[in-house]
């Protein structure tokens, strides 16, 4: 009898009895009648059952790979996620080159528009604040929807903020050349007079680049929301953490790639610009390689829009997927197993509160922040750094910070999601996988500042002119008739081993160019050391750049800094993987959302502004131009710099630090509920959950 009453069961729970959407036909009907009649109606209900669970049962959601009634057979092996893998990873690069021009047009803006600094954090900040603007409302109807697709559009917007980019750059003269002359000794020179300079299309070019920002900053969203929840869904627990890893070292290899092709940009051809016949045509070819730059990455944007239109909402297998997914332990949260986001404003809202309500998405969240702030202060500060403690050209300490900071980035995000997947971590070991990194990374960070240099002399900084100046004070008795101003930082090295912030500085009257480097004469504040005679038989006084500290620990400190960069981006993949994997499948995207809306919220403008007014604190020479306007910090105070960039990035890593051992803490709870970790007899438990 219980047997029966179980056959009965199984053919009233099958879909195929139910006669429930594309079953429900002829045959179904047919079929429907032999369950009923048949004696052996175990057998057909077990098959078709059976057909469920098989490996190569597909879903009715898991649709073919083709552009609307367009379906090729040839075409399906690109059906897979391998496929889209590729694919997401290309335009994600695209997106990260953009990101590089953007930050080197920056530069040409401030210099050839005379950008103020307001406006040029309004220009910088746009593209995190569109992103903080629109990531709720991409995570909520792109998570509903077909997430591909979304990716595809994405792409789409990248190639047109590209186009935007570029716009300025073909129709407008925004770089233009002057005669740059060296800025040597001469008396009785008549200083510059504070004038209004009106700057034609200034406004519109910051329009247009704003505009590309907001278009770049939306393109992004389906990158980072609906493309790595799509990735998740679609590959097992223990893989996800090196698909995301791949997924997400393509935005900074495509920084790396636009930075490379952007610092070529800057090499202008003067002799083409000059054989050009009209104005338009002679500042578009001076402007080329930046307009060419983005129609480049336009063009590769746009190549990856229709393959990702012809993905389906899911991939065959993806049901399979869940099954495997549905049989493992148990990590989300226990009071978001029966929820769901219904689309309605009400239910959004809902869906957001629950999420900051669970410590561990809560949690992670803040270690993203954490991790980002980390990096925007390296980028910001290690410049600095180099430049105060190792005297080292800004030039060159900007291009030296890159050089270590993106390959560290990078190998680290890429080695958190390889050692999530190759020891097949739980949450708990990926939370105390992300304390061990952030405690080796502080003191990682903690020895670079052991690594010290003698720091050589430099005149009106920490050394008076031989006791004729002032400390503080680059005019001394020996310059003040040169009329020299500080409008660009050109050091010289003088034969006193004293170095001098310009060769007017100096006091030099005279220059000639030597084989590798420029050498300066009649200087008129070096009086002191030996002498040294050129071809010609002049005594030369000074040669262009900073004097040489001998400084053998330098590569050391390189070391340090960039092993201490890559476990601080440990944590990157494992709290993504986190967030994903406490929360409903349903509520992957959603979560997401909200862990980029607070990332963008907290560096589009905070962020920005934090480390803005740190250059207040640290700077200890300021360029300032005719009218008295702060323009360009020259030169840092080292001891406060030290301390600033020291406590802002060790107290970052403990925050993250401290994140994670409250995440643990609370997981038990989180997971499996108060029964599990209350002292109550077995027995009273199993009924608590029943």
């Amino acid at each position: 009898m219980a047997q029966d009453k179980t056959e009965k069961n199984e053919v009233k729970e099958d879909p195929v009895v139910k006669g429930d959407g594309p079953w429900e036909s002829e045959e179904a009907r047919k079929l429907q009648m032999y369950l009923l009649t048949l004696s052996k109606a175990k057998t057909f209900a077990s098959l078709h059952n059976k057909k469920k669970l098989d490996p190569n049962y597909r879903d009715f959601s898991e649709g073919p790979f083709g552009f609307g009634s367009f379906v090729f057979p040839c075409l399906q092996r690109f059906n897979n996620i391998k496929s889209f893998l590729t694919l997401c990873f290309l335009v994600t690069l695209v997106h990260g080159m953009i990101f590089a021009l953007v930050d080197l047009n920056l530069k040409v803006y401030t210099s050839q528009l005379s950008m103020s600094p307001s406006e040029t954090l309004v220009m910088d900040a746009s593209d995190y604040f569109a992103g903080f603007l629109v990531s709720i409302f991409v995570a909520h109807f792109g998570g509903r929807g077909n997430r591909a697709k979304w990716v595809a559009a994405g792409s789409i917007l990248t190639g047109l903020s590209a186009i935007a980019f570029a716009v300025p750059f073909f129709s407008f003269e925004v770089i233009k050349l002057g005669l740059t002359k060296e800025e040597l000794c001469e008396e009785g020179k008549k200083p510059k007079v504070c004038e209004p300079t009106v700057i034609p299309h200034k406004s519109i070019c910051m329009v247009i680049f704003i505009f590309g920002q907001f278009l770049h900053g939306l393109a992004g969203m389906p990158f980072y929301l609906l493309a790595t929840s799509f990735i998740f869904d679609h590959v097992p627990t223990n893989s996800s953490g090196l698909y995301l890893a791949i997924a997400d070292s393509a935005l900074a290899i495509g920084y790396c790639l636009g930075f490379i092709g952007g610092i070529q940009n800057f090499k202008i051809p003067v002799k083409d610009a000059m054989q050009a016949v009209g104005h338009v045509q002679r500042f578009r070819i001076l402007q080329r390689g930046w307009w060419k730059s983005y129609i480049f990455v336009a063009v590769f944007a746009f190549c990856t829009t229709l393959p990702l239109f012809c993905f389906p909402a899911y991939l065959p297998g993806a049901k399979k997927i869940r099954l495997e997914k549905s049989q493992e332990l148990p990590t989300i949260d226990r009071r978001l197993e029966n929820e769901k986001i219904e689309p309605n404003l009400k239910s959004v809202l809902h869906a957001i509160w629950c999420l900051l309500r669970n410590p561990l998405v809560l949690t992670q969240t803040f270690c993203k922040v954490t991790e980002s702030m980390t990096l925007k202060a390296s980028s910001y500060f290690l410049p600095q750094y180099l430049q105060t403690r190792f005297l080292i050209t800004p030039s060159r300490a900007s291009m030296l910070s890159g050089v270590f900071l993106l390959p560290g980035t990078i190998i680290g995000r890429f080695l958190g999601g390889l050692i999530v997947d190759r020891l097949e971590m739980n949450n708990k070991e990926k939370l105390k996988l992300i304390m061990i990194a952030s405690f080796v990374s502080i003191v990682l960070f903690l020895l670079i500042f052991f690594v010290k240099c003698e720091t050589s002399n430099f005149a009106g900084i920490n050394d008076d002119y031989d006791k004729l100046g002032i400390l503080g004070n680059l005019t001394a008795p020996c310059n003040a008739p040169c009329g020299c101003t500080t409008s660009v930082y050109n050091p010289v090295c003088g034969r006193d081993e004293t170095q001098y912030f310009s060769p007017c500085f100096a006091g030099c009257r005279a220059a000639k160019q030597q084989m590798q480097e420029k050498a300066y004469y009649n200087c008129s504040c070096i009086n002191n050391g030996l002498t040294t005679a050129d071809t010609e038989g002049q005594y030369i006084d000074a040669v262009s750049g900073t004097c040489n500290t001998r400084c053998l620990a330098i590569p050391l400190f390189f070391a340090f800094y960039f092993s201490a960069t890559i476990f601080s981006n440990v944590c990157s993949i494992p709290a993504t993987l986190i967030i994903l994997q406490s929360v409903p499948t349903s509520w992957n995207s959603m979560s997401l959302g909200v862990m980029f809306t607070v990332q963008r919220f907290i560096g589009s403008a905070p962020g920005v502004l934090l480390f803005a007014a740190t250059t207040d604190f640290t700077c200890n020479f300021w360029d300032i131009n005719e009218c008295g306007e702060k323009v360009h910090c020259w030169i840092y105070n080292e001891e406060h710099l030290v301390y600033t960039f020291q406590t802002m990035w060790i107290n970052l890593q403990i925050l993250t630090g401290l994140l994670c051992l409250y995440a643990v803490y609370r997981y038990d709870y989180v997971v499996k509920g108060k029964s599990k970790i209350s002292a109550t007899p077995v027995k009273d438990t199993k009924e608590e959950e029943g």
